[in-house]
């Protein structure tokens, strides 16, 4: 058995967002056969995501049945000066306040922890920072002799937070310029480490903290959050524009508290419409990761300081169903870059 040979039986193995074999797709980064085992690199860039584990699985299946030992990595090219040791980054984004952002950055973080990744979450939200209690963090940053930041760990999650450095009830009063240099140095100065992803919870709108992020920071792409209300769309379009004039890719739409079911009668009541997001994704061709119901759990987690995606029950599976499309999407974003040949501009996923 040659390089040759496990090349044909990769072949058979299908990428099932792209819609064609590995082999032909350009994701087998390498192949090599030495004493007997295959040593494959494929170019798979979101760990833990159901879909690429799904194509790692298949390859070491194909091998196995063709009696091949497999030593199989996976990594994408990626040529980054910030955050070096942080696969990916992605951003959680609403055009308003109130729709539940930080809910939704704080339970997809929390749940791309729960699956196995290493996790930093990084609370960007300068004027309203309140991850650290959404996740009950206690302890404080440290420094080392370096004068480096060492991030307080909470759910497997290493955090930073405007909140740590300023007194719980102080208000942050800063122009942009200053804004953009604290964002800049709480990036550079804090020992992140290795992690496969980093959620940023932005603050509402599209001002100077958003505009930093896009100039300084390699997204690996954009989630929005919006409620089914038509003025919550509105604002969410806005956000929308902003990604799309900086050529950030946009791993798409969540709708946020899409329904109330009451716990006494079982009836659903739509308190804030139900469908808008969904429908705000089909009208812009953006890929829908679910929607989150409107459950007194989410609240009670959040004030609580317990993520509602690490529970049991079905708002936790729809967070935990939020947390695998955005997953899937960073990958689709990878190999989409890999197979147009554009490494400087991903493209967005299409929506299912």
């Amino acid at each position: 058995m040659n390089e040759s040979d496990v090349q044909d039986l990769l072949a058979d193995v299908e990428d099932p967002d792209l819609g064609d074999d590995i082999v032909s797709l350009g994701l087998v980064n390498d192949i090599e056969v030495r004493d007997g085992v295959a040593h494959i690199s494929l170019a798979l860039g979101a760990p833990y995501s159901p879909n690429e584990t799904a194509i790692a699985g298949r390859v070491r299946e194909v091998c196995a049945d063709a009696g091949i030992e497999v030593d199989l990595t996976a990594s994408v090219e990626r040529s980054q000066d910030v955050l070096p040791g942080v696969k990916n980054v992605i951003a959680v984004a609403s055009g308003k306040g109130g729709v539940g952002k930080s809910t939704v950055a704080v339970n997809l973080a929390a749940g791309l922890s729960e699956m196995g990744a290493r996790v930093g979450l990084f609370d960007a939200d300068i004027y309203g920072p309140n991850v650290p209690r959404m996740v009950r963090a206690d302890q404080r940053p440290q420094a080392t002799p370096e004068e480096k930041i060492v991030p307080p760990e909470k759910y497997g999650m290493k955090l930073m937070s405007m909140d740590f450095l300023v007194g719980q009830d102080d208000p942050v009063i800063w122009r942009g310029p200053m804004v953009h240099k604290v964002l800049t140095q709480l990036f550079e100065d804090v020992e992140w480490g290795a992690l496969d992803y980093m959620v940023v919870d932005l603050p509402p709108g599209t001002g100077d903290t958003q505009l930093t992020m896009l100039q300084t920071v390699p997204l690996a792409g954009a989630v929005i959050v919006t409620t089914p209300q038509d003025v919550a769309i509105d604002d969410a379009r806005k956000g929308l524009e902003m990604f799309g004039k900086h050529e950030t890719p946009v791993l798409g739409i969540v709708e946020n508290m899409s329904g109330f079911v009451c716990p006494d009668c079982g009836a659903e009541h739509d308190l804030f419409g139900k469908g808008g997001g969904r429908a705000f994704a089909e009208e812009v061709e953006m890929p829908f990761l679910g929607e989150l119901p409107l459950d007194p759990a989410v609240r009670e987690g959040g004030d609580g300081g317990s993520p509602v995606v690490l529970d049991e029950g079905d708002t936790a599976d729809a967070f935990r169903t939020l947390t695998e499309n955005t997953a899937n999407n960073v990958g689709v974003v990878h190999r989409n870059r890999l197979v147009t040949g554009d490494r400087s501009e991903p493209s967005t996923p299409d929506a299912p």
